[in-house]
């Protein structure tokens, strides 16, 4: 019976180093989908006809080993799987933090520090279905055009007419800052996780990375609704 009892913490480890391993081999998925989409979202810089282009090569790419559209849903598919197990890793965690008894500085900084992660989180999880709404499943415009029908068919028309409107702009920059956040921590923590971070050097080195990695990605995703909302992309 003590030895049922005493292998409770160790199981409960265990599941807790999984959750996190999870989570972190998710995350860098993630990383690598914002990095392809951030360049994506940059051709609208260089006009409706690259954009566009760009927005068709996705749908052609691998034909005719892929249908048309193949390799996106392929994409969408290990989004989505990853997205459901990122999620889950997280709210577990979760609720085991909030279980667990803090009573230090340092464990109540790290608590605050963690919940602005998973407040982050949902609310990137919330603009998320908004962004996929608005720009891939329903493809609908909040800003209607001169006939006062809302623009569907153009991706790059869509794009701009969506991000002329301010409201819908400051959602995006709002998303951003707290994808800034949430990259910044989370791909240190997954460096931690997957034991990257032993020495002194690679924990500063762990920093950059998330640190640069937040900024260029953010920077990335802000750079064309900004230039549309102040008329520089026509």
């Amino acid at each position: 019976m003590a030895t049922t009892t005493s292998s409770r913490p160790a199981v409960a480890r265990r599941t807790t180093v999984g959750l996190k391993l999870l989570m972190a081999v998710t995350g860098l998925l993630f990383v690598g989908y914002l990095l392809l989409h951030m360049y994506g979202n940059l051709r609208a810089l260089a006009g409706e006809e690259a954009f566009n282009g760009y927005a068709e090569h996705l749908r052609t790419f691998g034909e005719p080993m892929l249908p048309y559209g193949g390799l996106l849903w392929v994409v969408r598919i290990v989004l989505v799987l990853s997205l459901v197990g990122h999620a889950y890793s997280a709210f577990a965690l979760w609720s085991r933090a909030g279980s667990a008894r803090r009573t230090k500085y340092a464990a109540v900084k790290t608590a605050m520090r963690t919940a602005w992660m998973r407040w982050g989180g949902v609310f990137l999880l919330l603009f998320l279905v908004w962004h996929l709404l608005q720009f891939t499943v329903v493809k609908f415009s909040v800003n209607p055009d001169e006939q006062g029908a809302a623009v569907t068919q153009n991706p790059y028309e869509l794009v701009v007419a969506s991000f002329q409107v301010p409201w819908n702009t400051l959602i995006y920059v709002l998303a951003m800052v707290a994808l800034a956040f949430h990259l910044s921590h989370g791909a240190f923590s997954a460096q931690q996780t997957l034991g990257w971070t032993m020495t002194a050097s690679a924990y500063r080195r762990a920093k950059i990375i998330g640190h640069s990695l937040a900024a260029v990605i953010v920077g990335g995703f802000l750079i064309p609704p900004l230039a549309i909302l102040f008329g520089l992309i026509p």
